[in-house]
């Protein structure tokens, strides 16, 4: 398979993110780590190469290169436009009007019940992890997904302040968390920030989604309906929780507009967003200056299943998935955080500009993995 690989777009804790076109000049995402620490890319692609639904990303295949003396694992992906649905809300002023939540919110729960009909949980539902395509939303990052059927006890993952109670005290990661992490998603549309903004300490946050009796506050001006529907994913007892299938026949959604109305609303979020993770516009301002002159001849070899991915201690909980004034610099418990090093020289003939627009537009996060062991020596650290 012959590729050229483009700009660096994105450069996250575990992965660089890069534009590329085939042969035949159709453009698509390439994520890439070290082969040696790329066990977690081989788990998402043995995750997402067989699903099929317009609204989750497509996995195109992968393959190994070898790039500056460098053995790299490269996994493809579907090239969406639009950026992620936290740029397109905060490039709308910090929130979106009812209309839109209702229409972006339905998209994200068809995306939804699809990978529940597939016996999948994605673990890590967040405006971050939803990329605007031109022809609506997709459910991406599928780092943290796993079977429902091996959801139980044991190390738990995810965003924290999108975690539902059940996740936080250690006992499931199941179907009914990724409802609790959509209504947190709800909340941001409707708000531009997190479930959780009054928090500032990351551990007696998680100990108050765990145990306490709160929930993440309504938002003003949401109608009866859509507080309803929140309601019922939001509720603490995950046997209660809606499912993804019930939400979408929840009266709330009974007004949706019409398909083709929904995609000129994402079109006009694009149309105002040229500088948005995976613009166009970065392609076309970068292409001259970054692309190799001479496309790569590249083999495909695609890779066998690898074990999961280990749960590393170390690093801090980045400032753009904190809850509201949390420090950078907090202690906190972070996956794959030995990895940042092997990740940040990777392609190293990219253009310091180019880096410093990765930084600043990451696509890929880093997400917090704890045992249950440690969560009851953290609760017990600072509580008992």
């Amino acid at each position: 398979m012959t590729w050229t690989r483009g700009p660096t777009i994105g450069r996250g804790s575990s992965a660089v993110v890069s534009l590329a076109t085939g042969a035949d000049g159709d453009i698509f995402a390439v994520k890439s780590a070290d082969l040696s620490s790329s066990a977690f890319l081989r788990r998402e692609e043995t995750l997402i190469s067989h699903l099929c639904s317009p609204h989750v990303v497509k996995c195109l295949g992968s393959d190994t290169t070898r790039e500056n003396d460098r053995h790299i694992f490269n996994l493809f992906l579907e090239y969406v436009p639009g950026g992620t649905l936290s740029d397109q809300i905060r490039k709308r002023g910090g929130a979106l009007d009812e209309t839109a939540i209702r229409s972006y919110g339905r998209q994200i729960l068809l995306g939804l019940s699809y990978l529940h009909q597939q016996g999948m949980a994605h673990c890590d539902i967040k405006g971050q992890n939803i990329l605007v395509g031109d022809a609506g939303l997709k459910i991406a990052d599928f780092g943290c997904a796993r079977w429902a059927a091996h959801g139980g006890p044991g190390a738990f993952s995810g965003t924290p302040a999108y975690m539902a109670p059940e996740v936080a005290r250690g006992e499931e990661q199941g179907l009914a968390a990724d409802v609790w992490a959509f209504g947190c998603t709800v909340v941001e549309m409707a708000t531009g920030s997190g479930p959780w903004p009054e928090m500032k300490d990351p551990a007696a946050a998680l100990y108050r989604i765990a145990f306490s009796g709160d929930l993440p506050e309504t938002p003003d001006g949401l109608s009866d309906a859509a507080g309803d529907m929140l309601a019922r994913c939001l509720t603490r007892d995950p046997r209660e929780r809606w499912t993804a299938a019930q939400l979408l026949q929840h009266p709330f959604f009974d007004s949706v507009e019409e398909e083709e109305i929904e995609c000129r609303e994402i079109q006009e979020l694009i149309r105002k967003s040229p500088t948005s993770v995976m613009d166009q516009g970065i392609w076309d301002s970068l292409e001259d200056s970054q692309f190799s002159e001479t496309p790569a001849e590249i083999e495909l070899n695609l890779i066998s299943p690898a074990d999961r991915v280990r749960a590393l201690v170390g690093g801090h909980f980045p400032a753009s998935l904190a809850f509201s004034g949390w420090a950078d610099g907090e202690d906190w418990i972070t996956v794959r955080g030995n990895e940042v090093q092997n990740s940040e020289d990777l392609f190293q003939n990219s253009s310091e500009n180019s880096i410093q627009n990765s930084e600043d537009l990451a696509v890929e996060e880093v997400v917090t993995v704890v045992e249950q062991t440690d969560l009851v020596k953290i609760f017990k650290s600072l509580f008992i």
